[in-house]
């Protein structure tokens, strides 16, 4: 039996030599090449953050806000927490101010004077609410037009708005609202501790628009889903989102929300040509623009596609679900907060209904109750809904004698420091609807810096509140603090 030993005669010297002849690279030509790869990397780094500083000072020259933008994210943080302290700070720091968030540039305006300019030049700015609002609103609709073809946009859809359309209108919310008031009576009765009011709120704000908008063109079935999917657009349309359509992401969500709202819109909006062409009287919104569309004195444009006719009422509905809503919610507040000023509405509504709370409200009675407008006014004036509204440079926009926004750069004007103007609006913070019912009033003097609209909704649902429910505003120490 063979032993197993190494013999050192019978190696193979030659290709042990060659495998030793190998250059292997030394430790410090590796800690040099690698620390090489560091500085090149850091200075280019390096040179791409001064370049965004550099842009940033550039586009903001003289304007108040940050000397620094922190590099790439910018005021990222402020913004995934607003709070109106911070807003306050930004608008007080001057009429025009700049920041950044993700490299995106903002000039905010706080003045009414440059608020309305952006508002009133729709040759140099559109609305663009946020970065993924035309993935979610589509590009072609209706609130992205700029120019003579927004505003003509804006003269047909004027047609919608007439008295007779809104007898319409009013009949159908008072309905509706009346039915939410049912239910909400009938759910403290099982239960009467303090519930959150915002989606209890914007519920019958969405049911009321839906209604409005469609009639019964849509099935129970397909306004709550309407409802209920809308909610996602709202999460998408925040100031700070994932800005992909990934799947799971809020905009994605949105999107399909949009694919199924659209499916009933568009199907609301082809029953209302059939109906109105087989002779049907107006019920509801799209009824109105069809019958428009039909009169033989009207001029416009008459070839609005089903889905066209669905995107208007698309748009529609964002504002009823999200400024209507919160107006209506401070309103219940103020008024349970304000026991002498609901006395004087319930005053004024049994008044002008002859005692019968069950008579329904109607343009004409809605005419005859100063006092509540007076508290609509004031109390969106006080706390308004909608504090501001992005807009986007579509080119150069010569915002002062001195200063010009970038192409590009979010210009976003901001109403709540004309509707806090002291001058305008002596004692600004107290809800006194007063200040409405004097003609002479500086309040009534100056309609310029009024910038709140949408009041007939939230005031139909007020009145009729006042007179079929009491209520209280459970306190708590965030009551007071805007979300």
């Amino acid at each position: 039996m063979a032993s197993l030993h190494s013999s050192s005669p019978s190696m193979p010297t030659s290709h042990f030599s060659s495998f030793v002849d190998i250059p292997v690279p030394s430790l410090p030509f590796l800690f040099s090449q690698r620390a090489t790869w560091l500085y090149t990397t850091a200075a280019l780094v390096g040179a791409l953050l001064v370049l965004e500083q550099s842009i940033y000072r550039y586009k903001k020259k003289h304007l108040p806000g940050a000397a620094w933008t922190i590099p790439i994210i910018g005021k990222f943080a402020d913004s995934m927490k607003p709070t109106m302290e911070n807003y306050m700070a930004q608008w007080n720091s001057g009429e025009l101010s700049a920041v950044s968030v993700f490299n995106i540039f903002i000039v905010m305006a706080s003045s009414n004077h440059y608020s309305r300019k952006i508002l009133n030049t729709p040759t140099h700015a559109e609305p663009c609410l946020v970065n993924s609002a035309k993935h979610i609103l589509m590009p072609d609709n209706w609130v992205f037009l700029t120019g003579k073809e927004h505003i003509e946009y804006r003269r047909i859809l004027n047609t919608l708005f007439t008295k007779k359309a809104l007898s319409i209108y009013i009949g159908v919310q008072d309905a509706i609202t009346r039915k939410h008031f049912h239910q909400w009576l009938a759910d403290a009765a099982k239960d009467p501790s303090p519930k959150p009011i915002m989606m209890t709120a914007r519920n019958l704000n969405m049911d009321a628009s839906v209604r409005v908008f469609c009639g019964n063109h849509i099935p129970e079935s397909g306004v709550v889903e309407i409802s209920e999917k809308y909610w996602d657009i709202t999460q998408a349309l925040q100031l700070v989102n994932f800005p992909f359509a990934f799947p799971g992401t809020n905009v994605y969500k949105a999107i399909q929300a949009r694919k199924a709202a659209f499916k009933w819109l568009e199907m609301a909006a082809a029953k209302a040509k059939i109906a109105i062409a087989s002779g049907a009287q107006p019920h509801c919104m799209l009824d109105e623009w069809v019958q428009v569309l039909q009169d033989p004195t009207y001029k416009g444009r008459k070839d609005f596609s089903d889905r066209e006719m669905a995107m208007v009422v698309f748009s529609f509905l964002f504002a009823s679900q999200d400024a209507m809503s919160s107006g209506l919610i401070y309103g219940f507040q103020h008024l349970s907060d304000h026991p002498v000023i609901l006395a004087k509405i319930r005053e004024e509504q049994y008044r002008v209904r002859g005692n019968d709370t069950n008579k329904p409200i109607t343009l004409e009675m809605l005419e005859n109750m100063p006092y509540l407008k007076a508290f609509v006014k004031e109390s969106l004036r006080v706390k308004p809904p909608v504090t501001m509204v992005p807009y986007r440079a579509t080119k150069p926009f010569p915002l002062s004698d001195n200063y010009t926004a970038p192409a590009g750069s979010m210009v976003i004007p901001s109403f709540y420091n004309s509707l806090h103007d002291p001058e305008v609006f002596p004692d600004h913070d107290s809800l006194t609807p007063e200040r409405w019912l004097d003609p002479n009033s500086p309040a009534n003097a100056n309609p310029k810096n009024y910038l709140c609209y949408a009041t007939m909704n939230m005031a139909l649902v007020l009145a009729t509140a006042s007179i079929l429910m009491d209520w209280e505003h459970h306190q708590t120490a965030e009551s007071d603090q805007v979300e």
